[in-house]
């Protein structure tokens, strides 16, 4: 076919929509993400992703996300899937703005999550645990713990995170048992470590010692009473009584001295009436707070009372009660104490001290234990509870009685106790409390507060200097450590300012022992190195089962010492202990992950992130762990997230039914789907999930799916020599490009700060507002229609390649499959990947301020235009926008000047438009937020071209193609010597 007959073809001949340059792409709008997605995993596995990472990035400075770890014992539940989404997205967005993020994930194999879980299995087949072996026990721990390891790792990797899967951290790895007894052994050759006796919460139920991390609050009812305790020594109050306030009964025995405030204003009160066979009776003499004697008067049914005469701090100090027991055998002195504790709120303004059931008792009693040795007060906190929760032999007249029994039901010790201060007429009044009392995160039980041996960290010995203790250190820390949200730092440094020893000892079977032999005659820890490297040595061949062999004692004593001599601790480390050890065996130990020191001033930089009760747990453990044993933080970041709560704000549970599982939502929708949830969430804050918002992320998704799918299409068959410098690019794509390039800082900054839902907000609306409502909407015939030489058509899609190329590097961190699904749409590879890419830099030459205000003023009165249509479509005077030749009235100059050089028409996607500088006719449509903006609609006028759609006077005017515009005319020959050379080749 000759050019001249190619050129006399008869148009009516062709098919318009041939000829249209229409998006092509395989790129599917219906995602499918449950079934493609693990394709992408596979594939990352196949062409080694995580290790090519790694290659990428040698020499580069690192920034290490160091994973916390979770328990290795039950499948992931939505508060895990929140978790390692954010982890993988700092990561991955760290890596792509040029450093070395690698991330190794880990599991805390030990402690009584795990170890509970084989005792119900015991319990299920009628076993005591007891009489099995205990490295029998401990073997099967491990192997439920190695179970649980592979299948969390199955669902971490299917929620699209990437990391060294293939070599995780386990505490219970022998290297890892190995370092955490050399951490422990630090803290002991430093003198930190000490075997004392104090007031620890005691999990009945799990028979050992609880840390503040592992109790949780609850609804409880509890008995409460109100006890009198008559003065006995000479002075102005003698023959009265203080009287006390208590929810917990059973404490009274082991009560040794009364509370009170020198800041608190007492009386003393006589009863005047009470009813018959009362408690309070008339003639009775009571020392109460004056704010809170008119209740406690109320409780006890007085009738009438009358206030006597004041009562000083200083008559309370030289006073001496007796205990109200007494009868029973508790003939001991009680004291009163002045406590900063005490306060009133509630209660009567003094506080019934135990020195052996709570920390405030303790520490007030110890604080005055001098003033009360000179006193000649026995100073001795008694045992009254044993770990099973009977009262032992040091509790007269009560001994047998359970405080809580084994399944964490009330015993009968209250009930005992408050029969015996009736009968001792001590008692004034009684009544029930529900309240927020202690209770075991694992069992759900409540705990008691039980004075027994444990072993503890100091927090205010001297370590190495006067004044260089480990609440010191650990303060510094907090002050030189990095905080998101920055409230984080005054909540770790509020529990480290307040906190007591840090009692690290649990009597369990399943964890790294406490491996120390002391002195039975003096107490005295065995600082041996010798001794110390053949248990690390033993630790890191066998494992710490290797203390519990038969023969342990005398193979790691050797022949220096005799056993009779050494007691053997068989007491198991706290699981925190373990965790905040991780730095140690982890970060230290693994080449690819060793930061420069120090980590103030040094280059490199670690993060920790987990949930925000981690304050009081991992964060903290780690914190005084490496502060204990390096001087120093083990991480320069801290980042916390909040709990995921059910849609309508609930806590979810069963019972509820409103549990969300990652496992439901990736089988429906896909992984790409809760990430999306958790980028566009305030993670700092709790988060909301359910069926609606599920939903809405759905929606949400396809937005930004479509938009990446529109641009591969328009991007079908890009050649290098399309591509159109800045300088000749039209002003709406230099417009583009500078939003490219603010967004382009917007993003690392974002990423920087971890702010996600800021880059998520950003990036969506500039994909669905921008681009798919605005930028795509007018160069859709452009890109259609224009002819493949237009500069226009070629200018869009050099910018198209540029938003394709940003996009998706800045999309993959938070839609790690989408992102990558849509790189290979483009550009197929057998070993590429979106995630090998860092972040593409926006030139400085795409800036444009003054273009982007005038483009600012155009979309404005882009929107009135666009109003006026709306409307003129609802009354269906028109059905398509090119139907229409708006007249556009502008009186404001700055809005007038914004359209010098712009084409409205092309702008507002109608057929013509006509400006004319004015106010417009009253009837004219208007925005009340654009003021000086008027539209009148009108129709166009001309003929609809065949292929456009365009209406124009011009439609005709090429003779060879009599029913489309000149523009299209060019486009269709353009086209038509295309598909010639196509068949020639």
């Amino acid at each position: 076919m000759t050019d001249e007959t190619l050129h006399a073809r008869n148009s009516t001949a062709l098919d318009y929509r041939e000829t249209l340059f229409l998006p092509k792409t395989d790129f599917p709008m219906r995602a499918g993400l449950p079934q493609r997605e693990p394709e992408i995993l596979e594939r990352w596995r196949r062409i080694g992703l995580y290790r090519r990472l790694r290659d990428e990035a040698k020499g580069r400075v690192k920034y290490l996300l160091h994973d916390g770890p979770p328990y290795a014992n039950g499948h992931l539940h939505i508060g895990h899937a929140l978790n390692k989404i954010l982890k993988d997205v700092i990561t991955r967005s760290l890596q792509m703005l040029g450093y070395d993020s690698n991330y190794v994930p880990g599991w805390d194999c030990h402690g009584l999550p795990i170890e509970w879980k084989i005792e119900e299995e015991y319990r299920a087949k009628g076993l005591n645990k007891d009489q099995v072996p205990i490295n029998d026990f401990r073997r099967e721990c491990r192997e439920f713990a190695e179970k649980w390891v592979g299948i969390q790792s199955e669902e971490f990797q299917r929620l699209g995170v990437t990391g060294d899967w293939d070599d995780p951290y386990l505490t219970m790895s022998f290297k890892a048992e190995a370092q955490i007894a050399r951490e422990l052994m630090k803290f002991a050759d430093s003198g930190q470590l000490y075997r004392g006796s104090k007031p620890v919460m005691w999990s009945v139920v799990e028979r050992t010692a609880l840390a503040e991390a592992e109790v949780e609050y609850q609804d409880y009812q509890s008995d409460m009473i109100w006890v009198k305790f008559p003065i006995v020594s000479d002075g102005p109050l003698k023959g009265a009584s203080v009287v006390i306030w208590t929810t917990t009964p059973w404490t009274i025995p082991g009560n040794r001295a009364i509370s009170f405030s020198s800041n608190i204003e007492y009386g003393l009160y006589d009863v005047t009436a009470a009813p018959e066979g009362n408690w309070a009776k008339p003639g009775d003499r009571l020392i109460l707070a004056d704010k809170l004697a008119d209740e406690v008067m109320k409780q006890a049914k007085v009738e009438g009372y009358e206030r006597r005469a004041d009562v000083s701090a200083v008559d309370l100090e030289q006073a001496t009660a007796a205990h109200p027991l007494k009868p029973l055998g508790y003939g001991f002195a009680v004291p009163l104490l002045d406590g900063e504790h005490v306060t009133e709120d509630a209660g009567t303004g003094f506080v019934h001290t135990a020195p052996g059931h709570g920390t405030d008792d303790f520490e007030v009693w110890t604080a005055h234990q001098r003033e009360l040795e000179q006193r000649r007060i026995d100073t001795t906190i008694p045992f009254t509870v044993d770990a099973d929760g009977f009262f032992t032999r040091e509790v007269p007249g009560f001994e047998g009685r359970r405080v809580i029994t084994d399944k964490g039901d009330k015993g009968d010790a209250n009930d005992a106790v408050i029969k015996a201060l009736i009968e001792a007429g001590m008692l004034l009044a009684r009544g029930r409390l529900r309240h927020q009392y202690p209770h075991s995160w694992r069992s759900k039980k409540p705990v008691i507060f039980r004075n027994t041996p444990q072993w503890f960290i100091a927090m205010d010995r001297d370590i190495s200097v006067p004044g260089d203790s480990l609440r010191r250190r650990a303060l510094d820390a907090i002050a030189a450590t990095r905080f998101t949200p920055a409230t984080g730092q005054n909540r770790l440094r509020g529990m480290i300012e307040n906190r007591p020893d840090w009692v690290i000892s649990r009597q369990r079977a399943w964890g790294v022992p406490i491996a120390l032999f002391v002195n039975r005659r003096t107490g005295e820890i065995l600082k041996d190195p010798v001794v110390n490297d053949r248990i690390i040595q033993a630790f890191n061949e066998e494992g710490a089962d290797a203390w519990f062999a038969e023969g342990a004692a005398a193979r790691f004593l050797g022949d220096a010492y005799d056993t009779a001599d050494w007691e053997q601790v068989t007491d198991i480390l706290d699981v925190w202990f373990d965790s905040g050890s991780t730095h140690a065996f982890v970060l230290e130990m693994r080449p690819d992950l060793q930061p420069k020191r120090p980590f103030a001033g040094g280059e490199d930089r670690v993060i920790y992130l987990e949930g925000s009760d981690q304050h009081r747990g991992w964060f903290h453990s780690s914190l005084l762990e490496s502060c204990g044993t390096r001087g120093h933080a083990p991480y320069d970041e801290v980042v916390t997230h909040g709990f995921v709560m059910a849609e309508d704000g609930r806590k979810m549970s069963k019972s509820l039914g409103n549990i969300v599982a990652p496992q439901d939502v990736i089988r429906q929708h896909g992984a790409d789907i809760l990430r999306l949830w958790v980028m566009s969430a305030d993670y700092e804050d709790d988060l909301k999930i359910g069926p609606e918002i599920i939903k809405a992320n759905v929606e949400a998704y396809r937005k930004l799916r479509n938009t990446l799918r529109y641009m591969l299409g328009a991007l079908a068959d890009f050649d290098e020599g399309e591509r159109v410098p800045l300088e000749e690019m039209p002003d709406l794509e230099r417009y583009i490009l500078h939003k490219l390039w603010e967004l382009d800082s917007q993003v690392r900054e974002g990423y920087r700060a971890y702010d996600y839902r800021r880059i998520y907000s950003r990036l969506f609306n500039f994909c669905t507002i921008e681009l798919s409502a605005i930028y795509f909407d007018i160069r859709k015939d452009a890109l259609y229609c224009d002819p493949l030489s237009s500069l226009r058509r070629r200018a869009c899609r050099t910018v198209m390649d540029a938003l394709f190329s940003c996009l998706t590097a800045w999309l993959a961190p938070m839609l790690a499959f989408t992102a990558e699904e849509a790189w290979l749409a483009r550009f197929p590879s057998e070993n590429g990947s979106v995630h090998l890419r860092t972040f593409p830099e926006a030139p400085a030459a795409w800036r444009a301020d003054a273009l982007s205000e005038k483009w600012e003023k155009v979309r404005e009165i882009r929107r009135v235009v666009t109003g006026a249509l709306e409307l003129e479509r609802a009354a269906k005077r028109i059905g398509s926008s090119l139907e229409a030749a708006p007249v556009v009235y502008i009186s404001d100059p700055g809005l007038l000047a914004a359209l010098d050089g712009i084409d409205l028409a092309e702008v507002a996607i109608t057929s013509a438009a006509e400006v004319i500088a004015g106010e417009g006719p009253a009837e004219a449509y208007r925005l009340p937020d654009v003021p000086g903006v008027a539209v009148v609609p009108a129709l166009a006028e001309g003929r609809k071209c065949a292929r456009s759609w365009k209406v124009s006077p011009e439609v005709g005017s090429d003779p060879e193609f009599p029913d489309i515009t000149p523009r299209d005319a060019q486009a269709v020959r353009e086209w038509l010597a295309r598909q010639q050379r196509a068949g020639r080749s």
